[in-house]
């Protein structure tokens, strides 16, 4: 939700009548739950909340109030004195009924074991500054877990942007729906471990704003496992399971087709032809003795000259072309443009095509996948650039009548008919080489698969974005989150969905009657 949304959407609950005091009480014991079973009382006895002016500020006050009931010691901080009514018949409460203490200072919170931050909630678009400023500040220099009600203080609802100072959260517990900023790449190092707390919004309030469609929406793992094709017959066969040709490398670049043909294979894909350089073939091979490989004619440089004449692009369900053909194999990319199968173009193949102008994708029949990184996009759409990701890669969509992956922290998934979707889960462990190749593998095995079973191509994107997040989340939790390689991200893929199943990897059947 934007800004304006959320207030469009509890103006609705409020004339309804809904009292907002009595939601106010609801958020509030919520997060007090939430917030005793993060922090049991045992290890941590004392609780320092900051209370901003709003209502944000309210609700903050509220959890003070449950924590206190719930044997916690509190102290609350108020930096302004001016609050709203509601607000501050909740510090009188806490005040004269509970005997809560209230600090002059901020720095009497310093020895509390956990801060809640109820400075400000959605909606604040000023600079934070002068006594605010410094408060933030100060909580953020004793780098104590700290919890953010709705979203850190200082964060644009919108944007993610930091206004001047932002609180430096642990957690942060988003209220309702999820903010727009918290699913830009700007607020990650700032909210921490982010969730939803779920207060019951009615439905009709959500249709009443927005229609009967979701412009953005966020990955989640119930519907992203149910996208993935782990259910399959009984008398299926390898020709069933999809056939995708990967056309990439070079004598510059050999890995990079490897580490996608592992990601395809990963994916269950039925058939894999890689289509090489000749003298990559038994490189190839070696790595990837169950697909069929094709050796392709070189340049004097070691990259694809042409596809055999031969290959018959019409008999595959889906291809993806690009990981290590550097910029020398444009006529390869003219070749894969003119057929009518999906379509997944990555690193060098983006390139070859900023040469020829995304608009030559508007009249192909049939998907086509972008996935760029920030410098890959800048190339293909230079006057959509410097807008926020989300809206980037939206119009760029629209404009190329292809699916964009954003690739970043949080990386954007663009439709042509203007959907987004965001893959807020990640890690900085994916910031290794290689790790792209293996998305582009996937990917491309998925689709393969869906185009065979007359599923969704696009649902297959997401499936793949989401599924190798999971992957390097689950490889650096094993290893280090100071990187994944790209073959340790590819050997995490099955045992990452297996474990989220609690099936034994080894067992027969096993991903099949899942």
């Amino acid at each position: 939700m934007s800004a304006q949304q959320m207030r469009d959407i509890e103006s609705r609950i409020f004339a309804g009548g809904m009292p907002v005091a009595a939601l106010m009480e609801k958020v509030g014991g919520l997060i007090a739950i939430r917030i005793q079973t993060l922090f049991p009382l045992g290890a941590f006895p004392s609780i320092g909340v900051v209370a901003g002016p709003g209502h944000n500020g309210g609700d903050a006050l509220v959890v003070a109030r449950e924590l206190f009931f719930r044997g916690y010691e509190v102290q609350i901080y108020q930096p302004l004195e001016r609050c709203k009514e509601l607000t501050a018949a909740h510090a009188q409460v806490a005040r004269s009924l509970l005997s809560i203490p209230f600090c002059t200072t901020v720095e009497d919170l310093h020895t509390c074991d956990v801060l809640i931050d109820g400075l400000f909630g959605f909606g604040l678009e000023r600079e934070l500054e002068g006594a605010i400023a410094t408060t933030i500040h100060t909580l953020n220099q004793w780098a104590k877990p700290t919890v953010s009600i709705d979203l850190p203080s200082g964060i644009h609802t919108d944007t993610g942007e930091v206004l001047g100072v932002a609180v430096r959260a642990t957690h942060t517990l988003c209220l309702g729906l999820w903010k727009l900023g918290l699913v830009q790449d700007s607020a990650l190092e700032w909210m921490g471990q982010a969730e939803l707390i779920d207060f019951d919004i009615p439905w009709v309030c959500v249709e009443a704003v927005l229609g009967n469609s979701i412009p953005v929406q966020r990955l989640i793992a119930q519907e992203m496992m149910q996208t993935l094709p782990l259910v399959r017959s009984p008398t299926t066969h390898k020709y069933k399971q999809g056939h995708l040709l990967l056309i990439g490398g070079s004598t510059t670049y050999p890995g990079s087709v490897i580490l996608a043909g592992l990601g395809a294979r990963a994916s269950g894909i039925g058939m894999l032809t890689i289509a090489v350089p000749a003298s990559l073939k038994h490189l190839v091979v070696a790595r990837l003795p169950d697909a069929v490989v094709v050796g392709c004619d070189e340049t004097a440089c070691g990259a694809i000259a042409h596809l055999p004449q031969d290959l018959d692009l019409g008999r595959f369900d889906a291809i993806a072309y690009g990981p290590g053909v550097t910029t020398e194999s444009a006529t390869v990319l003219e070749q894969v443009l003119g057929c009518d199968r999906p379509l997944v173009l990555d690193a060098d193949g983006l390139n070859l095509l900023a040469n020829l102008g995304a608009d030559c994708l508007q009249t192909r029949t049939n998907t086509t996948v972008l996935t760029p990184h920030a410098g890959e996009f800048r190339r293909l759409f230079p006057p959509l650039a410097d807008a926020l990701p989300m809206m980037a890669a939206q119009q760029a969509a629209q404009y190329s009548n292809a699916v964009i992956v954003m690739k970043g922290a949080c990386t954007t998934i663009a439709a042509p008919n203007g959907q987004v979707w965001i893959n807020a889960e990640s890690t900085s462990a994916l910031a290794r080489g290689g790790s792209g190749d293996v998305l582009t593998g996937l990917m491309g095995g998925l689709m393969a698969q869906a185009k065979k079973q007359n599923r969704s191509k696009e649902s297959a994107v997401r499936a793949a974005v989401w599924w190798h997040s999971q992957a390097g989340c689950w490889a650096a939790q094993r290893h280090t989150v100071m990187g994944v390689n790209a073959e340790t991200l590819t050997e995490s893929l099955l045992p990452c969905i297996a474990e989220m199943l609690d099936l034994p990897l080894g067992s027969s059947d096993t991903l099949r009657h899942s």
